[in-house]
């Protein structure tokens, strides 16, 4: 086990009806003016929005509001809050959505306290020390941004997709109810069990050596994920597939999936190899859906990368699905080597048909990416990661464009 740090401040209130005292809290905490951050619709049309607001107002908090947070969120907006904490001393900013509203909120949080322009920190000139506080009300279980240390913007006018780190952002609270997420459409349900899969498959296939006990934490938000996935799309007002996922989210994300297998005690587990390539393909087209994407291309990148380490992949594929190698004297079996890569093949393969199982697409020709798009998104993808980057497998160019090729 490598040595690690583990730093997870965030206060989470979880349960039916866990928002409703959240002016209390804030009041109690002496933030007596915060920033609301909020996306387009769906929060105000279920009274949510609402519901937040005179909660806060009748505990003596003054709002403002920062109104119109799109998925992969821009820093337009992010520099328009920004403004309107510093001309309002603001206190603490609330948000009130899924991933994308959090970290709108959190690059306000700490852009707010820096007198440079805030894309400095995703483009790697400045690193986040410090940050207003943050309350977190998720509707969407997907990002893990209600306790984690991460943070995704995008900048539209450089065609970007960049994503910082820093504790000093994590939500100082976090309500969780799953009852607000009885009304999510099916696509979105999937799309976040994918991304929360995913989070904890970067950290699984970090190219360190197994730890027991982290191993078994993230195997086991898998599992339970591949078991609660569909049963939320088929009752999607099934209370108990529902908490099971949105703890999953946090959980997922929060770093203790990967306590033990980063090569930097501070760092997080795990080179992000397929967050980067797909951050990169939804900065190219933001219409996609991160989870969506991520259902492409981590399945892509694992066919690429798995003889890096079969050992790791064979892990996965017995603990997750019950995969093994057949052996000699089994039916079918040839040799060895042919019944080792059967056995990976079939892992991939069953992580990939869970996604299309639960609608998530199968080729990035689903999103409308044609073969002469390939080169322009490997071009974001090493623009943003470098001429070589990853733990698991060094990926440069080349490497980038194969995995995108393979999955057309």
């Amino acid at each position: 086990m490598r040595d690690f740090e583990f730093f997870a401040p965030t206060h989470y209130k979880f349960g039916k009806n866990a928002y409703e005292g959240i002016g209390d809290d804030v009041a109690q905490r002496g933030w007596d003016k915060v920033l609301l951050v909020y996306g387009k619709s769906s929060a105000q049309a279920s009274g949510l929005l609402d519901a937040v607001r005179a909660s806060l107002e009748q505990a003596g908090v003054a709002v403002e509001d920062l109104a119109g947070v799109r998925p992969n969120p821009e820093v337009g907006l992010v520099r328009t809050g920004i403004d309107t904490v510093r001309s309002c001393e603001i206190k603490a900013i609330v948000a009130v959505g899924g991933g994308s509203a959090i970290d709108c909120a959190k690059a306000v949080a700490f852009g707010s306290l820096y007198e440079g322009d805030v894309w400095d920190f995703f483009c790697g000139k400045a690193t986040v020390e410090r940050a207003l506080p943050i309350a977190a009300v998720l509707t969407l279980p997907a990002a893990g941004s209600e306790g984690s240390s991460s943070c995704v913007i995008s900048n539209d006018e450089l065609g970007v997709k960049n994503g910082t780190n820093g504790d000093a952002f994590r939500p100082t609270l976090a309500y969780l109810d799953p009852q607000l997420t009885f009304t999510l459409p099916a696509y979105q349900t999937a799309a976040g069990v994918t991304d929360m899969i995913a989070h904890v498959c970067e950290r699984i296939f970090s190219g360190v050596e197994p730890v027991s006990v982290t191993d078994q934490i993230a195997y086991g938000l898998v599992r339970s994920l591949i078991e609660m996935g569909p049963r939320a799309l088929e009752n999607p007002q099934d209370y108990e597939a529902r908490a099971n996922i949105m703890w999953a989210s946090t959980l997922a994300h929060n770093d203790i999936a990967g306590c033990g297998r980063s090569v930097v005690p501070k760092a997080r587990a795990g080179g992000w190899e397929s967050h980067g390539i797909e951050h990169a393909l939804s900065a190219f087209d933001t219409s996609i859906t991160h989870g969506a994407g991520l259902a492409v291309v981590m399945p892509a990148w694992m066919r690429y990368v798995w003889r890096t380490d079969p050992a790791r992949f064979l892990e996965f594929g017995a603990e997750v699905f019950g995969i093994e190698p057949i052996e000699e004297g089994d039916e079918g079996f040839v040799d060895d080597k042919t019944a080792l890569e059967d056995a990976v093949t079939a892992t991939i393969d069953n992580l990939a048909a869970f996604f299309q199982s639960m609608g998530m697409p199968a080729t990035l020709g689903d999103f409308g990416v044609k073969p002469d798009d390939v080169d322009a998104i490997a071009d974001m993808v090493i623009a943003v990661k470098g001429e070589s980057f990853g733990c698991f497998q060094k990926l440069d160019r080349a490497a980038v464009v194969e995995i995108l090729s393979s999955a057309l």
